[in-house]
């Protein structure tokens, strides 16, 4: 009955995650952290781009989700290759998932006059996950001694992805964890405990309103069986490439308000803020994601004092 019983709570731990999506973490601000949800997009653009996002979701709830993801990326060989390192950590209740994986992408120019390009990436990282059984409360006595300490385990991680664009806009396809690796955190485990593959499908578009004004719309579409697919929809008016303001909607999920700043070209910040239209509104006071990026390149100074320069913005 103890290992009956055992099995019984590793398999409602991973259908939690599983059913809330929660196996990948997300961001309101997806537009902004583009690597953590494409490989090909390693080495984008013709500076070195780092980023790091803090997300604190549902306020106000115990060991609700927290997230933190720092990725560099850049070109090499001449644009046509690009490299990139990803690293993160996500806290969902008594589950951690953290991890980092190196990004590669080949780019292909598809059209010189319109300047569109097409890069193919991929992936190759690890993962481990880990449950603190010190977090677990179990319905019946006698099975303390199972969970009583931190268990944890490493498997290896891929993902794949394509990512065709140029200055206005982009289009991409994703798939993480394509490589579904056996989460064996107990020697009983069974075999329901396991990354599974997620397929994600972005684009973004900016349009001139007029000389200083922008507006992107952007969508990032999320399916991971058996989950309904879930919609992420945004907007930003953006001024002189320099300052926005938008929103998104993410659909059964959350409204989000957001603001940034880059500042000569070369500071990024960003904040958003969620507003849960879940039953969970009535016990927590919202979400809050902080974005701090840097451009790096080889003319550093001479490029702070001109925003526009040539090079894409956020």
């Amino acid at each position: 009955m103890k290992i009956i019983r055992y099995q019984f709570i590793l398999l409602f731990l991973m259908s939690i995650l599983v059913s809330k999506a929660q196996q990948l973490p997300q961001f309101s601000q997806y537009m902004l952290n583009e690597l953590a949800i494409n490989p090909a997009v390693a080495g984008k653009y013709e500076y070195v781009d780092m980023l790091g996002i803090y997300r604190y979701q549902w306020i106000g709830i115990t060991d609700a989700p927290r997230t933190f993801n720092l990725n560099v990326h850049g070109p090499i060989a001449k644009e046509k290759m690009g490299l990139g390192v990803n690293i993160f950590t996500d806290i969902v209740g008594p589950t951690r998932r953290e991890g980092a994986n190196l990004n590669y992408a080949y780019h292909l120019l598809l059209s010189k006059e319109k300047e569109i390009k097409l890069s193919m990436g991929l992936y190759a990282g690890f993962l481990r996950w880990g449950i603190d059984g010190h977090k677990l409360k179990l319905h019946d006595g006698g099975d303390e001694n199972l969970l009583i300490q931190y268990q944890t385990v490493f498997v290896p991680d891929f993902g794949t992805g394509f990512h065709l664009y140029n200055k206005k806009g982009y289009f991409g396809v994703a798939v993480p964890q394509l490589y579904q690796s056996k989460l064996k955190l107990y020697p009983i485990s069974t075999d329901k405990s396991k990354l599974v593959t997620h397929f994600y499908v972005n684009g973004a578009y900016k349009f001139d309103i007029t000389e200083d004004f922008k507006v992107e719309p952007s969508f990032l579409i999320k399916y991971v069986k058996p989950v309904p697919v879930k919609v992420d929809v945004a907007l930003r008016a953006i001024y002189k490439d320099m300052v926005w303001l938008g929103g998104s909607y993410r659909t059964n999920d959350a409204w989000s308000a957001m603001v940034g700043v880059l500042y000569k070209n070369y500071l990024m910040v960003g904040y958003a803020y969620d507003f849960t239209t879940t039953a969970l509104r009535k016990y927590n006071s919202g979400t809050h994601e902080i974005v701090i990026g840097m451009r790096l390149s080889r003319g550093q100074s001479p490029r702070w004092e001109d925003t526009n320069n040539g090079v894409p913005s956020y």
